[in-house]
């Protein structure tokens, strides 16, 4: 696929008014992409688990309007109106326009709520440019008749949430999604995320990822700045192969259900990624000190309890506790016995491994 198969070439039916309403979960990443070119385009591919509680359930109503000239839409976050969203909003517009010639014939009223708090830390970008891209899609199918295919419909879903925000490309679906061209990977794409193809391990089936939340302040860096930092990084071609490396051995792992060998692996992504943020121009450091004593205390337990639990983080401070489902019990009791005193106000949140977005009548 190329960018130009997802233009439309007609609309055969006409609408005045309508609803959609979709929920989109957030993912986590496994190996790491950090590093863009134009367009959203990734500079190394990476895969990840989509979770299934922490996620954005967004209501698009639309209206036909007279002035074709200009965006015209509202937003609003549990019923607050949010015109501070709107820019990004009207970007997301701009970059998707060429592939919905529609978007200027509506009003959009754009009401959003997220099952985590919006100040949690938890970014939720990847989780509401998919919901918004799955509503614009909803639209479509009814423009030219519902003749779109399941299997095209997902695929320009995360075409066009890529466009909104790169990992929300990898929200559309689940359990695991890839994202980014990789030679060993059939269908890998830098345009959009596909579900990984390979029989994946039962180890796997029903990770759980418990949130901890070190920091729930807004971030100290956005995405899209921490993502032009990898221009002119002295360690960025070498990073951009580790990742490629990364995806090769984690195909492996996922097939022979190798946990000492994940958790390796998922572990030094993480750090890496944040060490690419330690050695960049600026250089920011994400994580707080609180990370660094929940990190020593997994590391500590894991030994000791000889157990398969592990990390891994985003571009903040928070951290993910990734864990088989047959630790569940131990994981959590260690969790609320040792690790909550360093969460914000004891705030964590309980997810699992999910099966990707849904449409809500």
């Amino acid at each position: 696929m190329v960018e130009r198969d997802f233009i439309p070439k007609s609309y055969s039916k006409s609408m005045e008014s309508g609803v959609f309403t979709w929920s989109s979960p957030s993912n986590i990443a496994l190996v790491k992409y950090w590093g863009k070119k134009k367009n959203q385009i990734p500079e190394n591919p990476s895969i990840s688990f989509t979770l299934n509680n922490c996620k954005t359930i967004t209501k698009l109503s639309f209206s036909k309007k007279e002035n074709k000239n200009n965006f015209s839409f509202d937003v609003f976050l549990d019923g607050d109106k949010k015109d501070d969203f709107k820019p990004k909003i009207e970007t997301f517009f701009e970059r998707v326009e060429a592939y919905l010639p529609f978007l200027k014939d509506f009003y959009f009223k754009i009401e959003t709520e997220n099952s985590f708090p919006h100040s949690s830390g938890i970014a939720s970008s990847a989780s509401g440019m998919s919901a918004l891209a799955l509503c614009l899609m909803s639209i479509e199918n009814e423009l030219v008749g519902g003749d779109i295919s399941d299997a095209f419909f997902i695929q320009k879903a995360s075409f066009l949430a890529r466009l909104g925000s790169g990992s929300a490309c990898r929200s559309i679906e689940g359990d695991l999604v890839i994202w980014g061209e990789h030679d060993s990977v059939e269908g890998s794409s830098d345009l959009f995320g596909v579900k990984y193809p390979y029989k994946v391990h039962e180890n796997f089936k029903n990770y759980q990822d418990t949130i901890l939340l070190v920091d729930k302040g807004e971030k100290q860096v956005s995405s899209t700045v921490g993502h032009n930092l990898m221009h002119g990084h002295p360690f960025a071609e070498e990073r951009f192969k580790q990742a490629k490396k990364s995806i090769s051995e984690v195909k492996n792992i996922l097939k022979t259900g190798d946990l000492d060998a994940f958790m390796a692996l998922v572990e030094s992504e993480a750090l890496t990624l944040h060490a690419m943020m330690m050695t960049s121009v600026p250089y920011f450091i994400l994580m707080k000190p609180n990370t660094l004593e929940i990190i020593n205390k997994i590391w500590t337990f894991r030994e000791k309890m000889d157990s398969k639990v592990c990390f891994t983080l985003d571009a903040g401070a928070n951290v993910h506790v990734l864990y088989p489902e047959n630790e569940s019990e131990n994981v959590l009791k260690f969790i609320k016995n040792e690790l909550v005193a360093y969460c914000q106000n004891g705030h964590y949140i309980c997810d699992v491994v999910g099966l990707g977005a849904k449409n809500i009548l």
